[in-house]
């Protein structure tokens, strides 16, 4: 919990924002689209705590906080294929690295690196 809330903190949003929202589907026709925010803190979680797809789905069901931290409530959760094809429009694009590594270079102007692994052991390292 407390990872989540340091990284809600730090992460520069309206940046990254912005480096995926000319790519983003505007939900014009169908279902409206999750909002974008939602969708990359999703991303970001599965690259944190190592989850698949399914597994990211099942997790924003049953944790609160991972929920929270996406802005969604139980009435609303992308199922894994809109979570699986967030991704590949990230690396379509070619975005998904480049999104990480502005978030590692900002912790890194900040005396931060961030440890990758489960749920259990992702965290922040105060260098």
């Amino acid at each position: 919990e407390l990872f989540l809330i340091e990284m809600d903190q730090v992460v520069p949003w309206k940046g990254l924002i912005a480096l995926i929202e000319p790519h983003y589907p505007k939900g014009e026709g169908g279902r409206p689209a999750y909002p974008l925010l939602a969708m990359l803190r999703i991303h970001l979680m599965q690259n944190w705590f190592g989850y698949s797809d399914p597994a990211m789905e099942e997790a924003l069901y049953e944790t609160t906080i991972l929920r929270q931290f996406a802005g969604l409530s139980l009435e609303r959760i992308p199922d894994e294929t809109t979570i699986l094809n967030f991704r590949r429009l990230l690396e379509k694009h070619e975005l998904a690295a480049g999104i990480l590594g502005v978030i590692n270079g900002y912790l890194g102007d900040r005396g931060l690196s961030l440890r990758q692994g489960t749920i259990v052991d992702a965290t922040l390292i105060h260098a």
